[in-house]
């Protein structure tokens, strides 16, 4: 194919994970008073946050005297534009001195096409509690148990706002513990037991006018008091409406209410209805966008077209074919009209439902099916050649294998953290552009983008799109005819099933596709992969031995292949072998594998890139280590060990080294050498405990043992 085929690429890390990692254990974390900044921060209040007093005061008496047997869920629901995430945030920032542990807001995005996941939105709940990412469980049960884990004895605040359904809240709530939760919805969620619901109201005429007031300042409403309450009226008193009446009239001083009360009347008679409103709401609305100019008004046409619950300055200039800068100014000018909500922390922007609902039907009204298609054909092109770009700085060789590089030179993501960043931000985005890529025939852009995703993919595992992006690549595949390509994507394919999706049926039935496709066209380096996957999904069904005979399948088939690709697979694949061989009671057989690996390792090839396989050597002696210790060789067990916790100390991985140093700790314990043991375990407990990693258990449990052999010594609890 002209270039290194990524499948095994995976082999870009050692293992599948740190050696002798345990899996289920539910860490306890650390209070996040210790380490307060996370991603999942309250939105700023309104200063001019107004009414919904009575509702308040029933959150207030809720969180009193919480009973952590049955920590209290309320449920805000009611019409759009009533201000349901408004309150909820007013109510979050009033009641937060009550929760000294953390306050998480999570946007569950129930409105649109595609909401948050449960697993997904756990995901992000559990790293904003502190869980690092190699310890977020695969499944949604395992990630719901664990959040409960981590909430039981933590005093917080939880805003999850916009809910589709029951369905999507449940597993998110605590099962003990002193924590509150606010839900916001559309529906009232009546399938939620056990929880409190405030539906609010459309508000009274009298707080319409006290908003309008403490926006445009109570001197002008004074004025023209009839005026204030006839606009409130015309508004329908819901509140979405009454705040973008009042911030135009706020941006025009000179203007009087009477006049704008006047202008939004007429509107009546030459509106259709706004589908979750009334005739004076729409009316609103129109009359604001109307006041635009015309750049600002293709702006808020245009930036509905952008899928997810958010976007940035690049996503609406592209949309709009505008120059950043005036798209930028056009985006300040939505935002000083009410129109768009920017986000406090970073430059990204949102529309409300009921707005980006008015200005979807405006971009039907005055832009021709020729104007969007190329919105979105001059977006999709740029999105898709950064996350590219950006993709492909995961992977080693990505200055010689980059397809078209970035669009924007001077305004690249530079480095892993910055690529991670905007791969996230704008994931919604350049996922929407693969779909409509494919759907257009752009085949060679879907598998240029599929294949360098492949690379960053296995930082982000509780991403669910992943399946998604390589079920487009296996597509475009099929509809080029590359039936090596086709493999390559569906080893990609099931091992997103596997590792993301947690869906090991199907994982195993798409790497057996993967293998007789990679037969066909006698493809080796495929059909190794393949074995390998299949051996993974195996593995997770409870087949062991079906897996083992896959694995060593695998390891037959990449046995002497010459290149750097090939090399790395087979070096995958048998430390993966031996590994299942140790955990099922066959230590002999695993050493003789991992032996087998560590000669490859000193294998001189040319091209391979020799940090990694120094990576690929300390992972096989630090197996080697394990093996020689479950046949209690442990003289012998000392030495690999050592050689690995020095070898990922240099290359400056914690997750690996301290792992690695446990396993050391463990042998010196073995051996009877007491001082050196203790000072290891410690050690390593520490380091652990540092990245919350499920092992630190093991570790104190070793020192305890050695505290009990060795009551002179300090004591297990201190560590």
């Amino acid at each position: 194919m002209g270039r290194p085929r990524p499948a095994g690429v995976r082999a870009a890390r050692p293992a599948a994970g740190p050696v002798g990692a345990s899996g289920a254990t539910a860490p306890k974390t650390q209070s996040p008073r210790a380490a307060v900044h996370h991603t999942l921060a309250l939105p700023r209040d309104l200063s001019d946050f107004t009414a919904r007093g009575a509702a308040l005061d029933r959150l207030l008496a809720l969180v009193e005297d919480i009973d952590p047997a049955c920590p209290p869920v309320a449920v805000i629901c009611g019409q759009p534009g009533l201000g349901k995430t408004s309150f909820a945030v007013h109510a979050a920032h009033t009641l937060a001195p009550h929760f000294p542990d953390g306050q998480f807001a999570l946007d569950l995005r129930g409105m649109d096409p595609r909401p948050v996941s449960p697993r997904d939105a756990l995901a992000r709940l559990l790293r904003s509690s502190g869980i690092p990412e190699n310890a977020v469980p695969a499944g949604t049960e395992d990630r719901a148990g664990l959040l409960r884990s981590v909430l039981r004895e933590r005093r917080v605040l939880l805003l999850l706002d916009n809910a589709a359904d029951e369905d999507q809240v449940r597993p998110l709530l605590p099962g003990r513990g002193p924590s509150l939760t606010l839900v916001t919805s559309r529906h009232a969620l009546a399938g939620l037991e056990a929880v409190h619901r405030t539906e609010l109201a459309l508000l009274r005429r009298e707080e319409a006018v006290e908003l309008l007031t403490r926006i445009i300042g109570p001197e002008r409403v004074l004025r023209e008091a009839q005026a204030a309450r006839d606009l409130a009226d015309l508004c329908g008193h819901l509140p979405l409406a009454v705040r973008i009446a009042a911030q135009r009239l706020a941006s025009r001083p000179g203007e009087s209410i009477a006049k704008l009360a006047t202008r939004l009347a007429a509107q009546d008679d030459r509106l259709d209805t706004l589908r979750a409103g009334s005739l004076q709401v729409r009316a609103a609305f129109a009359l604001s966008y109307r006041q635009l100019d015309e750049d600002t008004r293709t702006v808020f046409r245009r930036a509905a077209l952008a899928p997810g619950p958010d976007f940035g300055p690049e996503t609406a200039a592209l949309l709009a074919g505008l120059p950043p800068r005036r798209a930028a100014r056009c985006l300040q000018n939505l935002t000083d009209a009410g129109l768009l909500q920017p986000h406090p922390a970073s430059d990204r922007y949102r529309f409300h439902d009921l707005l980006r609902l008015f200005a979807t039907e405006q971009a039907a009204e005055e832009d021709t099916p020729a104007d969007i298609a190329l919105a979105h054909a001059r977006t999709d092109a740029w999105m898709l050649r950064r996350a590219t770009a950006a993709a492909q700085l995961f992977n080693p060789d990505h200055q010689a294998d980059n397809p078209d590089g970035d669009p924007d030179p001077a305004t690249a993501p530079t480095g892993h953290e910055q690529a991670h960043a905007w791969l996230e931000a704008e994931r919604a985005q350049w996922l929407a552009a693969l779909h409509r890529a494919r759907a257009a025939g752009r085949h060679q852009q879907v598998l240029d983008t599929a294949e360098a995703m492949h690379w960053f993919s296995d930082r982000v595992l509780h991403w669910e799109l992943w399946a998604e992006v390589f079920q487009q690549g296996v597509e475009s595949a099929r509809a080029l005819g590359s039936g090596r390509d086709e493999a390559v994507h569906l080893n990609y394919l099931s091992w997103a099933h596997s590792s993301c999706l947690h869906d090991h049926t199907t994982a195993l039935a798409t790497a057996r596709t993967a293998l007789d496709v990679a037969r066909a066209v006698d493809d080796r380096l495929q059909t190794g992969w393949a074995l390998n996957y299949a051996a993974t999904a195996l593995i997770g069904l409870g087949r062991t031995d079906e897996a083992i005979a896959h694995l060593h399948r695998a390891a037959d088939c990449l046995s002497g292949e010459n290149d750097t690709q090939g090399r790395f697979a087979e070096l995958s694949v048998l430390n993966t072998l031996g590994r299942h061989l140790r955990r099922s009671g066959r230590a002999a057989a695993a050493l003789a594998v991992h032996r087998r690996s560590e000669a490859l390792c000193r294998e001189d090839l040319p091209g391979q890139p020799h940090e990694l396989l120094g990576l690929y050597l300390a992972s096989a002696r630090q197996h080697i280590g394990n093996d020689l210790a479950a046949l209690h060789r442990w003289n012998e067990a000392e030495a690999p060990l050592r050689h690995a916790v020095a070898r990922f100390e240099a290359a400056r991985m914690p997750a690996w080294s301290e792992t690695a140093r446990l396993d050391l700790g463990i042998a010196l314990r073995r051996l009877d050498r007491i001082e050196e043991a203790r000072e290891t375990l410690t050690a390593a407990h520490a380091g652990l405990s540092r990245l919350n990693n499920p092992r630190r258990f093991e570790a104190a449990d070793h020192l305890r043992a050695l505290t009990v052999s060795d009551p002179a010594a300090p004591h297990a609890g201190t560590v």
